[in-house]
């Protein structure tokens, strides 16, 4: 549509908002473009709400044409049944798995979500925790600076799992790197590693500056969630 778009007039966004689906139909099922049909996803799933829909573009873009942000977006889908899809774990498990591997804006997180599945005896037949699966893709999200991963790899190295044993060293070390990305729980155990000497030489100063850090963390969450009202 030439010019400019008056937002106020619902004919003219209803146009505008009409001609952006035809325009992203377009470059997926006939250009080809991956971009163009996540676009037309997106679009589906926020403008008209037709889930269903959103569901079979993503199930083309991310097992055809491998587009990570599909993948992701497609295993939250299996992860909850959304747009008539079958609650599927291993489903999910796969795309997380491919949209991980591939890279993009999401990766990070489903790199996080292939941890969370293997930690939850989601990937095997037995149902029993792949920690090994979850430790390495856990280790891969936390590389890319995504603190629950390091905050989930601290806590397996502080609990020790079957045929995971404790580690307390690599606990302190995961806690502080996911205390540095802003984790408050990371903060407050390696706080207390600190204070009991757990894993690491006592060292009360240290301890009293994560527990601070939790802290203020903890305040700036919450200053961030309140809602101020103007009059």
């Amino acid at each position: 549509m030439a010019g400019l778009v008056d937002f106020k007039s619902e004919e003219e966004v209803k146009e505008f908002l009409d001609n952006l689906g035809t325009e992203y139909s377009y470059q997926c099922h006939r250009e080809k473009d991956a971009d163009g049909c996540h676009r037309l996803a997106e679009y589906l799933e926020n403008i008209k709400k037709n889930f269903e829909a959103t569901a079979k573009v993503l199930k083309i873009n991310c097992e055809q044409n491998d587009h990570s942000e599909s993948c992701f977006k497609l295993g939250a889908y299996h992860v909850t049944g959304k747009g008539g899809l079958s609650v599927d774990l291993k489903a999910a498990y796969n795309c997380f798995l491919k949209s991980c591997l591939k890279g993009g804006k999401k990766s990070i997180d489903s790199c996080h979500n292939v941890g969370l599945l293997a930690q939850d005896g989601c990937i095997n037949d037995d149902g029993k925790p792949d920690v090994r699966v979850a430790r390495d893709y856990y280790n891969k999200a936390c590389e890319g600076k995504f603190s629950p991963s390091c905050f989930n790899l601290s806590a397996m190295y502080l609990e020790g799992l079957p045929g995971f044993p404790k580690d307390m060293t690599q606990a302190l070390h995961f806690s502080e790197k996911a205390c540095e990305l802003g984790h408050i729980w990371a903060c407050a155990n390696a706080s207390r590693m600190y204070k009991l000497g757990d894993g690491v030489k006592k060292d009360d100063a240290k301890a009293e500056t994560l527990k601070n850090r939790a802290k203020d963390l903890h305040q700036k969450q919450k200053e961030s969630q309140e809602i101020t009202f103007g009059l």
